[in-house]
């Protein structure tokens, strides 16, 4: 062990750090973050950790055209709106858990 090494603050650092990834993590099951497409006629609601809780369809988006082009159209929005919510789930995410990784002590000897 390296001198004037302090393993009781080390594991009082560690538990610290433990906590707030614990509060940060719930932080992130609880927010959320919404994705839109086709100007707002698809919105996917995803959770912080990147799980859907909601999508709605504006029954604007299927205008009772040709089945199958509609089918397709829709299915594309609903492939961007996830996408764009996707893309803010990881951006909350990043500045949730970010600082915390860059936080960490270091650990003498590794």
């Amino acid at each position: 062990m390296e001198p004037g090494f302090d393993m009781q603050r080390l594991l009082e650092q560690a538990q610290a750090v433990q906590q707030q990834l614990f509060a940060a993590q719930q932080e992130l099951a609880d927010a959320e973050v919404e994705g839109t497409s086709g100007g707002g006629l698809v919105k996917a609601t995803m959770n912080g950790q990147g799980e859907i809780t909601a999508l709605v369809i504006d029954p604007k988006a299927i205008d009772g055209g040709d089945p199958a082009e509609t089918a397709e159209t829709v299915a594309d929005l609903v492939i961007a709106a996830i996408r764009d919510a996707a893309r803010a789930a990881a951006e909350l995410q990043q500045n949730t858990m970010g600082p915390l990784a860059q936080g960490m002590p270091g650990l003498p000897g590794f």
